[in-house]
């Protein structure tokens, strides 16, 4: 069997969706193959699957929305990009196509949420399964007039898939396609935390250690602010952080989700798959708060009612008002349940298994 995973190129939150389930897949089913399709880096994807085996084919299946950084966004760049991209995909897919048939092996496209990945599974004849907590229909929706046609060719793409494997911390995805509603999807700390703390000299008071990360887009930081919390100690990708006395830029091959167990803050942007991480591992998180895109205020309702927060304007976290000497709000319900990426494993193998035949075009079945 082969997983072909349609991945997002937009950011590295539907990368490590998609890493977080196909490693449990692998885990199950060892003798599959998985080959992720998109235009993440690799540095990134082989961080995010670390011993696990997985190809890459490097393409660019859907647009997202173009941003200068991690909390802005540009709706003329974005419906440029769109038509570019429309005019690219029918190579792109026959492309893809005829490797896959070359592979003489049953597919199963797996879409982390690239529409054009039904163009690619009925060129096939595959089964499609969605991995998404929300589409690009409900982002771009709000966008403006200029984007309905695209928000309706969206649609028209997700309705024909043949299962939605739908997250947690959701926009609407009324594709009219059967689903299994899952919990936190996230991968899991790989590091020993005790040598962690040592090489990076980070207090024994976890609540001091504060992670700083916004995502594959990044957002500078003034590290002169990191001044004002003299007693915390800051960790993120940004290499300036390391230019201050408390201030730590993440190592190489180290993720932020390693040093969770080491961290009691999470500074960042409203991002689906920084909430699932700090969720399952205790860490509360202050959040900036993110408008023009559709899913920011989804995520900072679902941050109050089911995580420890503090919110933060944009202002706020530019001057430094972090509001870390203040104690954590706590969530209005419950917990959510953090099992959604084995849980869509174990979908995806009943699943397979369970069907009579698998297409793989040119009548190659099993």
């Amino acid at each position: 069997m082969l997983i072909h995973a349609c991945v997002s190129s937009h950011g590295f939150g539907h990368g490590s969706r998609t890493a977080s389930v196909l490693c449990e897949l692998a885990a199950l089913r060892p003798d599959w193959r998985l080959v992720l399709s998109t235009g993440l880096p690799p540095a990134f994807l082989k961080l995010s699957f670390g011993l696990v085996p997985f190809e890459v084919r490097p393409c660019r299946w859907d647009v997202g929305v173009i941003q200068a950084d991690a909390l802005g966004a540009d709706p003329a760049a974005t419906l440029t990009a769109l038509e570019r991209l429309e005019e690219e995909l029918p190579a792109l897919v026959e492309r893809e196509a005829c490797w896959l048939e070359a592979q003489r092996q049953p597919v199963l496209v797996l879409g982390d949420v690239p529409p054009a990945a039904a163009l690619l599974a009925r060129r096939l004849e595959a089964p499609l399964v969605w991995l998404a907590s929300f589409g690009w229909d409900a982002i771009h929706a709000p966008m403006g007039p200029a984007f309905r046609p695209w928000v309706e060719r969206h649609r028209q793409l997700y309705g024909q898939g043949d299962l939605l494997l739908h997250c947690p911390l959701s926009l609407p995805m009324d594709w009219g396609v059967p689903e299994v509603r899952l919990g936190l999807t996230s991968s899991r700390p790989r590091l020993d935390p005790a040598r962690l703390a040592r090489d990076l000299a980070l207090p024994a008071e976890w609540e001091r250690v504060v992670l700083v990360s916004f995502g594959g887009l990044g957002l500078a930081i003034d590290p002169a602010l990191l001044a004002r919390w003299p007693e915390h100690v800051f960790i993120g990708p940004e290499p300036l952080l390391a230019t201050v006395p408390n201030g730590r830029c993440l190592p190489p091959g180290v993720r932020p989700l390693d040093l969770m167990p080491l961290a009691g803050r999470l500074i960042t942007k409203p991002g689906y798959s920084s909430f699932c991480e700090a969720f399952s591992q205790g860490v509360g998180i202050h959040l900036v708060h993110r408008i023009g895109f559709a899913e920011a205020p989804v995520l900072e309702e679902d941050l109050r009612n089911h995580g420890w927060h503090r919110l933060l304007s944009q202002e706020a976290f530019r001057c430094g008002d972090w509001e870390l000497d203040l104690p954590l709000l706590p969530p209005r319900h419950g917990p959510l349940a953090v099992d959604g990426a084995a849980a869509a494993a174990e979908t995806l193998v009943s699943w397979l298994e369970g069907r009579s035949a698998l297409p793989m075009g040119q009548g190659f079945r099993i």
